[in-house]
């Protein structure tokens, strides 16, 4: 059984070579069919004043790139290709915490050379930073961040390729990934992590959960170490995140069908399992050392992962709970907001080539300090509609629109949003929605496979709506306001905050839209998050090559974002090889916390490199954002 080496591709990559999707679709003829870009982007929709710029003229309401003060408090920085970060002249970095630091004092500390060790791993700082909140607990400043996958040839680096050769090396591996919760403080050095904090705590693959909500004890979720389908042990490829206003924290499971496969090559997959790309063979080797990762002897334990999870971040001690109503899909973020009755309103991506955009609306109502037990077990949830005219609905997963009894729509997410016809969509990242008005924003990072080949459920992606470029490796923004001001009503209209492209090299639509210029330019927008002021962040994860389609663009990099005038300026660059994901603001809001993801020869050129955090601050010490 051929073995595939993560470490030398990306996880989008990995599924792509393990279950290749067959073309249905004569790209040429799409590609005849295209409108310029002029033509196409004439034809957005804009609304209000928050309308963004599209295409070689301004759209009405939209004013201030042509003229105005800009809000950005920074000058904007050019485009990198080295191994370092760079931020805007008046501010300054400092790493806080990397790959195998200790968050107890009987970890021992980081090896240059060797990383971590099977003992310390579960103690310390874990790989490969993702999303993250911040929460102010009783005056102390508490971090809760994931640990998205692990580099095998980077944590296990006296082995060939990084490959495990015993079950310590899967549990090393498995120990580097999760979520870390721990304590920072801040003080001569700058920011640095409270040792022994007693919020301290990493939660791992192997951390005893609670399974909750309509999929709890549902017969595709018993196991024999579990015959009630109610507890399961891990959280695996935790990506973006999200945080509740009762103040827990949200950590969203993303790939996680590339940690099974079978030690029995004949073994023949469950219903399901195609579609959301659980094979025979894994990136780990988990299931040669571990039968719980091995689908031909726990066909089961599968379904007992994608879900998003909900963590206490003031109590170490706590469960965390793995809340199935807010659906199975390969989950990038959940951002939590409050609907006009304070029923609680959660946004979610599923981050595959031609898949859905979630949302769910409690039934209950939050009150502050009531009882919040249930608020994300007990609700509704729905799926995105796009229409060319620039509205659109949300279609109610329920068991007469799916065919399907409720608790199977949790379980088996996509088929139920198929099965209502959704619209597919360009890999939904990070949803972000603005503090300061009733509209939302998802990043569609790319999708080569738009207008090429359906998605692995079969269903077409043609090139129309938010979704309007075939083969399109630049990604875009779209924006949505719901009826009424209410993100809990049925309907909303959309336009499309910017499309990424190259000015530089392409003239049609593929060049991106107005408000991408030569000095701003990016590809595949990821990450993003809202400060106080209603300014938008724009993170990137996406091909650092600088070269063809994609010169000029340096490496990865966080932008800030005008929703009020469209204006998009570069703030920060980070290493060559490098995502720059995951954002956080100290409760100040005179620090920002970014994450530095499987970068290279960062931070220390002479070591093994390490997936870190860094802080950005004012050196005036003014507020960040």
């Amino acid at each position: 059984m051929k073995r595939f080496n993560i470490n030398k591709i990306s996880w989008d990559e990995l599924d792509e070579l393990r279950r290749p999707t067959p073309e249905t679709t004569d790209f040429d003829r799409v590609v005849a069919g295209a409108v310029s870009r002029r033509g196409f982007l004439s034809g957005l929709v804009a609304f209000g004043s928050g309308a963004a710029v599209m295409g070689s003229g301004l759209l009405k309401g939209s004013t201030a790139l042509a003229q105005g003060a800009s809000r950005f408090a920074f000058t904007p920085i050019a485009a990198q290709t080295d191994f370092t970060v760079h931020v805007p002249d008046g501010y300054e970095w400092k790493t806080v915490a990397s790959w195998g630091d200790p968050l107890f004092s009987d970890a021992p500390a980081f090896d240059p050379v060797t990383g971590t060790t099977v003992e310390g791993q579960a103690r310390a700082f874990g790989e490969n930073t993702d999303g993250m909140e911040l929460f102010s607990i009783d005056g102390r400043e508490v971090i809760a961040v994931n640990h998205e996958y692990a580099n095998l040839d980077i944590n296990l680096p006296q082995n060939d390729e990084g490959a495990p050769v015993s079950a310590d090396d899967v549990r090393k591996i498995q120990d580097a990934q999760g979520v870390a919760v721990f304590e920072v403080t801040e003080g001569e050095n700058g920011w640095e992590i409270v040792i022994d904090s007693p919020y301290n705590r990493r939660i791992t693959h192997n951390t005893p959960m609670r399974i909750a909500g309509p999929a709890a004890g549902h017969d595709l979720l018993k196991t024999e170490a579990d015959p009630t389908g109610t507890e399961a042990l891990g959280t695996f490829n935790n990506c973006g995140a999200g945080r509740t206003p009762w103040g827990t924290y949200l950590t969203c499971e993303e790939n996680f069908n590339g940690y099974f496969g079978s030690t029995e090559p004949a073994f023949e997959r469950p219903e399901g399992f195609a579609r959301y790309g659980i094979e025979l063979e894994s990136g780990y080797d988990y299931e040669k050392f571990d039968p719980r990762f091995d689908i031909s002897k726990t066909p089961n334990e599968p379904n007992r992962a994608g879900y998003v999870v909900e963590i206490d971040p003031a109590d170490a001690s706590s469960t965390p709970v793995k809340r199935t109503a807010l659906g199975r899909f390969k989950h990038e973020n959940a951002e939590v907001t409050l609907a006009a009755d304070n029923r609680v309103v959660v946004y979610l991506g599923d981050d595959e080539r031609g898949e859905f955009l979630y949302r769910y609306v409690s039934n209950g109502t939050y009150e502050e300090g009531g009882d919040t037990s249930t608020l994300l077990d007990d609700g509704q949830l729905y799926v995105a509609k796009f229409h060319e005219d620039g509205t659109g609905e949300w279609l109610a997963l329920t068991p007469e629109a799916t065919g399907m009894d409720r608790a199977m729509i949790h379980i088996h997410t996509r088929q139920a949003a198929s099965a209502v016809g959704a619209t597919t969509m360009d890999r939904p990242e990070w949803v972000a929605v603005n503090p300061l008005k009733a509209e939302a924003y998802c990043a569609l990072t790319n999708n080569k496979n738009r207008a090429v080949k359906p998605n692995a459920g079969g269903d077409e992606t043609p090139a129309t709506g938010p979704n309007p470029r075939a083969e399109n490796n630049y990604g875009q923004i779209v924006r949505w306001r719901p009826a009424g001001e209410d993100h809990a009503a049925d309907g909303f209209d959309w336009d499309l905050y910017v499309m990424a492209g190259n000015p530089e090299v392409h003239d049609d639509a593929y060049a991106g839209s107005g408000n991408v210029t030569p000095g701003n330019m990016f590809n595949s927008p990821d990450g993003m998050k809202f400060d106080s002021q209603g300014m938008l962040w724009i993170q990137t994860d996406g091909d650092d090559s600088n070269e063809d389609d994609f010169a000029g663009m340096g490496n990865n990099q966080m932008l800030c974002g005008d929703p009020e005038t469209g204006e998009i300026a570069r703030f920060m660059t980070g290493p060559n090889g490098a995502e720059v994901t995951g954002a956080t603001f100290s409760t100040d809001r005179k620090t920002m916390f970014v994450g530095i993801q499987h970068p290279m020869n960062f931070p220390d050129a002479d070591a093994l490199p390490r997936s870190s955090i860094i802080a950005i601050r004012r050196t005036d010490g003014a507020v960040i954002g």
